[in-house]
């Protein structure tokens, strides 16, 4: 895998409709979000508030997954992640996802108290 230098590095990589997808989540969380900087941690976008990281995403072949950075936030919201597939850390959504702009940001939120930020 080829080591990028920037998110926007990242998305080019990616094919349009993972890169159209990854980058709707991007806007998403930079506009219900204005303090929050888009960082490439792990070769793939991440995002942090106050220094701390709040949101991941990475593309893979069939999946997106998205990660609140927050065992806590996955058991909260179990019930509103229960149509995807899910770990302790992360949810798989398809590469066409029609983003849930309200799911983000609340487990944002969630991982911000928690952070107490």
């Amino acid at each position: 895998m080829a080591k990028f230098e920037s998110v926007d590095d990242y998305l080019a990589s990616l094919d349009s409709v993972k890169a159209e997808t990854i980058s709707k989540i991007l806007t998403v969380i930079a506009q219900a979000f204005p303090d929050s900087s888009p960082k490439l941690a792990w070769n793939v976008p991440q995002i942090q508030i106050a220094g701390k990281y709040v949101f991941g995403m990475s593309a893979a072949k069939n999946h997106i997954s998205l990660a609140p950075w927050s065992e806590a936030a996955m058991a909260n919201f179990s019930q509103r992640l229960a149509p995807y597939e899910t770990t302790k850390g992360l949810f798989k959504v398809p590469v066409d996802w029609d983003v849930d702009a309200q799911l983000i940001i609340d487990l944002i939120d969630f991982r911000l108290a928690e952070l107490e930020l």
